[in-house]
């Protein structure tokens, strides 16, 4: 028996009027669906009267799961993987799932549709011919604003919040890029209560804390682009000039902080220069 598909199914992000059509089949005509939370899942498969099998594939239980799953692909059988929300695997659990079903040799088919990252940069006004998806920064304040650090980039940033943490996320953003570089704060996309506001970094604390609700559901943050990236050091280059004047091991630490290049490539290298 052939083996069956992995349907890899964008659903809702919020208004069960989204799901797309093929996506509606895939789920009708799954032998399984893989579900993040088959509570959330249940909602939308009742709105259009689905009775597929669900099961749970989640970040607690996805490598038991994924073999399970696997098992069920080899027999023949189709299985539809979603997330609670969105494009699975997108900052949601399932890339575990799909990277096991492409090395079975299993076929591996996308339904695109709703996406929180697309949709809200297709909102924010910002030009740009690509964007960088951050996902959700880590929860702990020194590392996020670490990792804030990182993302001084040409073109805008997407990022994924939690409301418990939008408030000190979005103060760490100012003190990181300034008052005046403007963000979009998207909340509840495609939702009863939906806004989207594009305002500095300035004042996006007191949007918030304009009205108690803003600081409730789901949020996605879109950072303008800053300046233009500093060009790429040439750390052979600087090795070379350093080699000039100092021992390999000499010229290799100076050129790695420099550069930012690794210390023992750079070693390596001055010892190949150096015979």
């Amino acid at each position: 028996m052939p083996a069956g598909t992995l349907y890899v199914v964008a659903t809702p992000i919020g208004n069960l009027a989204d799901a797309s059509p093929r996506a509606i089949e895939a789920l009708r005509s799954a032998q399984v669906i893989a579900c993040e939370d088959t509570r959330t899942t249940r909602t939308l498969l009742a709105r259009y009267a689905i009775e597929t099998r669900s099961v749970a594939l989640h970040e607690h239980n996805e490598r038991a799961a994924t073999g399970k799953l696997i098992a069920l692909l080899l027999e023949g059988k189709n299985i539809a993987l979603v997330s609670d929300a969105g494009t699975p695997a997108l900052s949601d659990p399932g890339a575990l799932l799909v990277e096991q079903a492409h090395r079975a040799g299993i076929r591996v088919s996308p339904l695109p549709g709703p996406s929180a990252a697309a949709a809200a940069f297709s909102v924010s006004g910002f030009a740009a011919g690509r964007f960088l998806f951050a996902g959700f920064l880590p929860a702990a304040a020194t590392a996020r604003r670490k990792a804030l650090q990182a993302l001084e980039l040409p073109w805008p940033v997407v990022l994924y919040e939690a409301p418990h943490r939008i408030a000190a996320t979005l103060e760490d953003m100012r003190t990181r890029f300034g008052e005046q570089r403007e963000v979009l704060i998207a909340r509840e996309l495609t939702k009863k209560f939906e806004e989207v506001a594009r305002l500095s970094l300035g004042q996006a604390a007191g949007w918030l804390a304009a009205q108690p609700h803003r600081q409730q559901g789901e949020f996605v943050l879109v950072l303008a682009p800053g300046g233009e990236a500093p060009p790429a050091i040439d750390a052979d280059r600087v090795l070379a000039a350093l080699l000039e004047a100092l021992s390999p091991s000499e010229a290799a630490k100076l050129a790695a902080r420099i550069t930012g290049a690794p210390r023992n490539e750079l070693y390596r290298k001055a010892l190949a220069r150096a015979k």
